[in-house]
């Protein structure tokens, strides 16, 4: 009984997996490759028959890469020409303006936060010296501020920036 279960198995491994009865003529294919290049040609024909003869006038083509985004903030420089008198002698006025917008990137810039609480007191007396109190910070006596924090932890876990890294780049 177990020789035949084996070779029952093969074949019904055979006829799931094996190779189909379904077969397709070579010539099959010839056909739809000769109907596109027959297609191709006609497409070609026309094309140099649209271009005109000699030399070809191209115009520059116009590209739409889309605006930036609103919310963006934007530094307006403005280039204005050497001189505003004509060589006639007569001033020249304004009729449009060329506008050219580019992403620029502020790489991060490290500041140092300076808070300065002076001490007063009165000559006149000796209630005592007055302050303002210290605001609060994330750290208790710490240099990093929350947005020091923040940028810290958004490259390491956002960017997957290792704090030795980090600590390189800080340092150059």
């Amino acid at each position: 009984m177990s020789g035949s279960s084996g070779w029952r198995s093969a074949a019904y491994k055979q006829a799931a997996f094996g190779r189909k009865s379904e077969k397709t003529d070579a010539d099959q294919f010839d056909l739809a490759l000769e109907d596109l290049e027959t297609a191709m040609a006609v497409i070609h024909a026309e094309d140099e028959a649209d271009a005109p003869v000699g030399n070809k006038i191209t115009k520059p083509r116009a590209i739409n890469r889309g605006s930036l985004p609103k919310h963006l903030p934007r530094v307006e420089e403005v280039i204005e020409p050497e001189s505003l008198i004509c060589a006639c002698g007569g001033c020249l006025h304004c009729i449009g303006e060329d506008v050219c917008e580019q992403l620029y990137v502020v790489p991060v810039q490290f500041r140092v936060i300076v808070t300065r609480r002076p001490r007063y007191a009165c000559r006149a007396c000796t209630d005592g010296v007055v302050q303002a109190p210290a605001p609060a910070r994330l750290i208790q006596a710490g240099l990093p501020t929350e947005a020091t924090v923040a940028h810290v932890l958004v490259s390491k876990y956002a960017a997957h920036l290792p704090l030795y890294r980090q600590a390189q780049i800080i340092g150059r």
